[in-house]
């Protein structure tokens, strides 16, 4: 056998056993294991949609729904901190109707399997978690009085690897009493036409800060609409003068998109919201002026 075969030989078994090293000891760490036991290898389980439970705050002024959530490892009362964006966002809109209407409770239920242990000095595992994100919201800034708290527990839930995809729930509780509530339906839109939802934009951006009015507004419009069939949302949007009309219009269209996104999370229906762009046609202010550019910078909401 010549030596330049011999060199080969050599090179092709040199591939041949990597090849059957990689597939023992490589590509089983990247494909989801089919042990249900402690000895599985794979560290790092594929995560679908399937495997998740959305986020989701729905009650009296608010109607949030995300695809991440909070989060809890197995046999565990702490939340997986940090949690994402989207979470965040839906805290902090959540914190903003609390504020707004005083009277509102939630109550916040935590979950547990039975197969999980409690180390915890609550009665319950699931009510160790509930209190964990009690403790996280205060933290964020939200009201304590706000959140009674309750677990369950439960012979499954939702996992992805070993970790409770959203084990938590919230209830909005009834309230006592509201401004929509003490006043008949054809006052509250005679009141809120002859004074409407005005917002006020910075320069090509978008307002997300409103007012204790603003939010209270806002409550009334879903109430009245939500109990009134018929009943809809109209938004107008407003730009200043500055640069091209045309691009004055569509940043007002945009504002005005803005504003029904907002009355969308709130809990009023898509469909019963029509919205409109003057662009900078109807000024209520001096453009002139940096103050009444300002003013002219909107969008105004009413009922139809």
């Amino acid at each position: 056998m010549s030596k330049k075969l011999f060199y080969l030989l050599g090179i092709v078994a040199t591939i041949i056993l990597g090849t059957l090293l990689y597939l023992q000891f490589c590509c089983n760490c990247c494909m989801p294991s089919q042990k249900n036991d402690d000895t599985s290898i794979c560290a790092y389980p594929i995560v679908t949609e399937q495997d998740r439970v959305p986020f989701i705050l729905n009650g009296s002024g608010m109607n949030y729904k995300c695809n991440d959530n909070l989060n809890f490892l197995s046999d565990n009362p702490s939340l997986i901190t940090p949690v994402s964006d989207s979470v965040s966002l839906g805290i902090r809109n959540l914190k903003e109707i609390l504020i707004a209407n005083p009277k509102q409770k939630i109550t916040i239920t935590g979950y547990a399997t039975s197969a999980e242990k409690n180390t915890t000095k609550f009665e319950n595992l699931g009510l160790a978690r509930a209190n964990d994100v009690k403790n996280f919201f205060i933290s964020q800034g939200l009201p304590k009085e706000k959140f009674d708290t309750k677990g369950k527990i439960v012979t499954a839930w939702q996992m992805f690897g070993d970790t409770l995809s959203g084990p938590i729930k919230f209830n909005f509780n009834a309230l006592e009493t509201t401004q929509a509530g003490n006043t008949d339906l054809s006052s509250i839109k005679e009141q809120l036409n002859a004074n409407p939802l005005v917002l006020y934009f910075n320069t090509n951006r978008s307002n997300e800060n409103l007012s204790k009015d603003e939010h209270q507004k806002i409550i009334d419009i879903v109430q009245y609409v939500n109990k009134t069939p018929g009943s809809g949302v109209m938004i107008i949007g407003h730009s200043d003068s500055s640069g091209k009309r045309e691009a004055n219009v569509v940043l007002a269209q945009k504002r005005a998109i803005f504003t029904k996104n907002y009355l969308v999370k709130s809990g009023i229906p898509s469909s019963r919201i029509e919205i409109q762009s003057k662009g900078p046609d109807e000024p209520i202010a001096d453009n002139e002026t940096t103050e009444g550019k300002a003013k002219n910078r909107r969008t105004v909401t009413t009922i139809k």
